[in-house]
């Protein structure tokens, strides 16, 4: 245990950072600069090496973890605050099935737990975490195995079946917060369940970590919390600017550390940098696409296996996503924790989560959002794999449109290119881009 623990803070503190640094010097050297091609973008963010290098150094040090400190594997929107305070190594299996949907690996990981009995109907998340476990292929190398596993519904009710899979695999404890939806105004009864809840959790977690919370450190967590939060939402704001400083394809890649790494210094400082670089970029007139003409909306999750794809056929028409439901629900909930009250703020935050939101919520946001940042129209990502954000859309597009803002309604997936038709999609997209002509 002491050797694996020694073992496990050397790579994240010594040496994970000096194989980075050595990977920055060998690419400097070299000229390669990596990214997109300029045309018809901006030029690409100097923060994004940055981005690469934290969350590499985060999978680095995860295959470590195992038996060095204790492990959780937890749903994205899981208040992991209590965790990090008992000093747990955290995996966010939606952020390794985004990693699998952008090398492609979608659709051999989901074959293996097709083979199974699972349904190609479930999450492309869950099919690839799930396929992963199963096959043992990662495109980060390993995950560690859990100690704990830390499930919350108010994203979607597939996790809870997803996490009892998990839990039955590797026969390890399953903690579950469930969360009322929230319609309109939340009653207090709620908040009292979900708190009790919460109490809960931290006894199952400190008696799996072998230690007791540090009430300061848990005050601490809440606080970087809530400032990376903030920080995160510093950034996306800067989207209102003409030009955009940035795509909203950028800013897909850049919420990884918000979801996977907040509460820790790590995450806050590589957003004050991107901020930075950001407000930086604004006051140069500097934008994420060269000819910005048409600022753009966007709901539910990304295409993660076509980003390129989509990003520079928009790009090329001069049309810029600068805000996205998805992007901005880690800067709505997260600014509504307390380290002042940890335990009754989060459970205020975890409520009020995007996705555990009614429609007339989705909408007053959707609409304020286009407001604030000048987007005239707006892409809904019908989601095969998330029908949770996907329900509802077929209003909200309605009444975006009866708004005055031109809506989309795009059949794809977030994670699995069997289940779309990139000719149906282009034919869509270029009807939809010449509405603006």
């Amino acid at each position: 245990m002491i050797l694996r623990r020694l073992r496990y803070e050397a790579v994240s503190r010594t040496i994970g950072p000096l194989m980075m640094a050595a990977d920055r010097m060998r690419k400097s050297l070299s000229g390669s600069r990596g990214g997109r091609s300029a045309d018809p973008f901006g030029p690409p963010l100097e923060s994004t090496r940055k981005l690469r290098e934290l969350m590499s150094l985060h999978y680095l040090a995860g295959r470590f973890a195992d038996g060095a400190v204790p492990v959780a594997w937890v749903t994205s929107g899981f208040p992991v605050e209590a965790l990090r305070a008992l000093g747990y190594h955290t995996v966010y299996p939606e952020n390794h099935g985004a990693i699998c949907s952008v090398r492609r690996l979608v659709p051999e990981l989901s074959d293996a737990i097709e083979r199974e009995g699972y349904s190609r109907d479930l999450c492309g998340y869950a099919r690839a975490d799930l396929g992963s476990v199963v096959t043992g292929k990662s495109p980060v190398g390993r995950l560690p195995k859990p100690d704990l596993l830390c499930c919350c519904t108010n994203i979607c009710q597939t996790v809870l079946y997803w996490y009892r899979a998990l839990a039955d695999h590797f026969r390890v404890p399953l903690v579950l917060v469930d969360v009322p939806f929230v319609y309109g105004e939340v009653p207090p009864h709620h908040f009292v369940y979900v708190e009790s809840q919460l109490a809960d959790l931290a006894a199952v977690a400190a008696k799996v970590a072998g230690r007791d919370t540090d009430r300061g450190t848990l005050v601490e967590t809440v606080r970087l919390a809530r400032e990376g939060s903030r920080l995160w939402d510093e950034c996306l704001k800067t989207g209102r600017a003409r030009p955009s400083p940035w795509t909203g394809f950028d800013a897909f890649f850049h919420l990884a550390p918000i979801v996977a790494l907040r509460g820790t210094a790590e995450c806050n400082a590589y957003y004050r940098t991107l901020r930075e670089e950001l407000s930086d970029r604004v006051a140069r007139g500097v934008g994420g696409v060269a000819n910005e003409r048409v600022r753009l909306l966007w709901d539910n999750l990304p295409v993660w296996f076509h980003l390129r794809e989509f990003s520079t056929l928009l790009a090329g028409k001069g049309f810029n996503i600068v805000c996205a439901t998805y992007t901005n629900a880690w800067a709505e909930a997260g600014a509504l924790i307390d380290p002042a009250d940890p335990e009754g703020s989060s459970a205020r935050a975890y409520l009020h989560v995007f996705l555990n939101r009614d429609l007339s919520h989705r909408l007053a946001l959707m609409k304020r959002l286009c407001s604030e940042y000048g987007a005239t129209g707006a892409i809904l990502h019908s989601d095969r794999s998330c029908k949770p954000y996907s329900i509802g859309q077929v209003d909200l597009s309605r009444r975006l449109s009866d708004a005055g803002v031109q809506s989309l309604l795009l059949e794809a997936d977030h994670a699995d290119p069997r289940s779309w038709s990139e000719a149906q999609a282009r034919s869509r997209l270029d009807a939809f881009m010449e509405m603006f002509d």
